[in-house]
């Protein structure tokens, strides 16, 4: 532990009260309350871009005590608003690690909170369902964080894509490489990135709101539509982007916010989950082969499972085996398909890593 002795408060947006001990930056930050059940992972987690605007609950008691390392990173920076501990680490086991988590976290102005019961904070989250919270230990009364809750923004209809796309279109990969892919970047994870390169992919990542021509003039072999954070209904541009390039029929595969992005360019809606699904056990199975597979998954948005189930035009590919939600669809007698889940994440076993081996042969 930090062993900090400065109070910090944490409230939700229901009015319950939590007290700990403040670690990372010192001062105030409020989103939306999630949780990861990984043991590990955390600097990966923390970096996915997916956890834009969020404020994120570690259930794992330690975390933090194997340091931090420059490449265990997702994106440039630290992108969850907030975070909540049991114990966070100070100290760390890793001989190559170049830094602490207090110091990793205050360099990328997060505030945290330790001293927190995670797991009991994550079963009530499990009950009472996802909803705001503020994180304050810079001596904020409790009257005032209330008033403040109420400026909080909820997480359904924000467009966060946006905040977290990259500037200007960049490559990924070989030149020489046989295949080339247009990547729609909502949030694009560098593992993606690089589990495509690892198959001889040469990608060109274009902003998030890059239009279907500038897509299609680099003549890719496929188009891949990315992660990413925030409501996916809200984001109109994107949408319409895929629909006009589905037109041109070249293999598409999307992931986690690409695959409900792909589900709404084919008319099927997606909605908010009571609490999303975050952590590195998921079990899928896969309906096509019949396999079940442990995935990693972050995601608080799904595909609507009576509507996909009504569709002519799409077929189920992977359901959860814990809830039944939808996992995974493709569109018939098109070259499109996609998985709620993250196969370019491996919780140990490499279970998911085919589906980037099916969206090469298909180019």
């Amino acid at each position: 532990m930090s062993h900090s002795s400065q109070p910090a408060i944490l409230l939700l947006e229901d009015g319950h009260v939590f007290h700990g001990y403040a670690f990372g930056k010192i001062g105030t930050t409020a989103g939306e309350i999630c949780f990861n059940t990984g043991m590990t992972g955390y600097q990966e987690v923390f970096t996915d871009p997916s956890y834009y605007g969020q404020v994120l609950i570690m259930n794992s008691v330690h975390i933090g005590n194997y340091g931090v390392l420059d490449t265990d990173v997702e994106s440039e920076s630290v992108k969850i608003k907030g975070l909540i501990g049991r114990n966070l680490e100070e100290q760390f086991s890793r001989m190559m690690a170049q830094d602490t988590l207090q110091s990793y976290l205050e360099k990328n102005n997060v505030v945290a909170i330790e001293n927190i019961d995670t797991r009991a904070l994550v079963a009530y989250i499990r009950t009472q369902g996802a909803m705001n919270c503020i994180i304050s230990s810079d001596g904020t009364s409790i009257e005032e964080l209330k008033a403040m809750m109420k400026t909080v923004p909820d997480m359904g209809g924000l467009e966060l894509a946006s905040h977290v796309t990259t500037d200007a279109p960049y490559f990924v990969g070989n030149p020489d490489a046989p295949k080339k892919v247009s990547v729609l970047d909502f949030g694009c994870k560098r593992n993606i990135l690089q589990s495509m390169a690892d198959r001889g992919v040469y990608a060109k990542v274009f902003p998030a709101k890059t239009t279907a021509e500038e897509v299609l003039a680099f003549n890719p072999d496929g188009i891949f539509i990315s992660n990413g954070p925030g409501d996916p209904a809200a984001m109109d541009y994107a949408i319409d982007t895929i629909k006009q390039l589905t037109k041109a029929e070249k293999p598409m595969f999307g992931i986690c916010l690409g695959h409900q992005l792909l589900a709404l360019a084919h008319d099927i809606p997606t909605y908010k989950m009571h609490h999303g699904h975050r952590g590195l056990n998921h079990p899928v199975k896969n309906l096509q082969t019949g396999k079940s597979e442990i995935t990693t998954q972050n995601h608080g948005f799904g595909v609507d499972p009576e509507a996909v189930r009504k569709a002519d035009h799409i077929e189920i590919t992977h359901v959860n085996l814990n809830d039944d939600s939808i996992e995974g669809i493709r569109v018939k007698d098109k070259p499109f398909f996609s998985v709620q889940y993250h196969p370019e994440a491996t919780p140990g076993p490499h279970d998911s890593r085919y589906l980037f081996d099916q969206f090469v042969s298909m180019m």
